[in-house]
């Protein structure tokens, strides 16, 4: 079986590659897609040009290709065009297993990141191709300016309220992805992926403070004194209303569901959050 991992040298995909390598597979049978491939030269497996805005690319890269992995682009608001030209190509090349990097409860999610999710997973029901959603819930990754600021501050800022979230380190959600790649039985699934403790902020704050040595405290900052810290630190408009939209979601919840799907596929628990923090730090 040949393997395409799309967006192969971000961080996710790195790890989903090396993640393919520790479990057994061919370095031939997996193919690094990547926008600028001299940047995949030492990933150690075959390296195909693929860039989402070239439809070309897109169908030379998958040439010969039984599964993909289609990991989300970074372009908020160019998403849905760019995972469907994929979709399209993935179609046309009779690919017999499409995995999506998708986002928590996307179909039904206020969060202001799902609809683009939302689009992507409705285009790949409606294109037939046999696929498994990969729902992902945060990266602790995510948390590394947190950790820094916090680090010289001792404070934590966000309006995330008393939300929970349940992360997990990116190498458990790449090796979730490369479970499903490798593995029969996932077809038609649609996974809910998250860490095994949904934490909240004050949780965050302990474990930073565990981690540097110094109290940390856990700000919260109503919406308008966010947008307001955010302004003064030299934000647009358009990134200000986005945060403050995006904390208000995990203040709602949306990221706080955990039903231990992630430590099955693994076979292991997940990342605790102050060993995925101490990672980073």
């Amino acid at each position: 079986m040949t393997i395409l991992v799309t967006g192969a040298t971000g961080q996710l995909g790195r790890l989903v590659i090396q993640s393919l390598l520790e479990r057994g597979a061919d370095p031939q049978s997996i193919i690094a897609g990547a926008r600028d491939t001299a940047k995949a030269a030492d990933l150690g497996v075959r390296v195909a040009r693929l860039d989402y805005t070239e439809p070309s690319s897109i169908a030379a890269a998958l040439e010969g290709v039984d599964a993909v992995l289609l990991i989300s682009g970074s372009e908020v608001g160019r998403r849905t065009e760019q995972h469907q030209a994929v979709i399209d190509a993935a179609k046309r090349a009779g690919v017999t297993k499409f995995v999506y990097t998708s986002a928590p409860k996307a179909t039904t999610s206020d969060l202001v990141l799902a609809p683009e999710h939302k689009a992507t997973e409705e285009a790949i029901t409606e294109a037939g191709i046999p696929a498994v959603i990969l729902r992902n819930n945060w990266y602790t990754e995510n948390y590394a300016a947190d950790l820094a600021r916090a680090a010289e501050t001792g404070v934590i800022a966000a309006g995330a309220g008393d939300g929970r979230v349940a992360s997990a380190s990116r190498k458990d959600f790449a090796e979730a992805a490369a479970v499903v790649l490798l593995e029969d039985g996932h077809l038609g699934q649609v996974y809910e992926l998250g860490g095994d403790v949904a934490w909240s902020y004050d949780d965050l704050a302990a474990a930073i403070a565990e981690i540097t040595g110094r109290g940390v405290e856990y700000r919260r900052l109503t919406p308008d004194e966010q947008s307001a810290s955010l302004r003064a630190a030299g934000f647009d408009e358009g990134t200000v209303g986005f945060v403050v939209a995006l904390d208000a979601g995990i203040a709602g919840g949306a990221l706080a569901d955990t039903d231990g799907t992630l430590a099955r596929l693994l076979g292991r628990p997940t990342t605790p959050l102050v060993d995925g923090l101490r990672a980073i730090a």
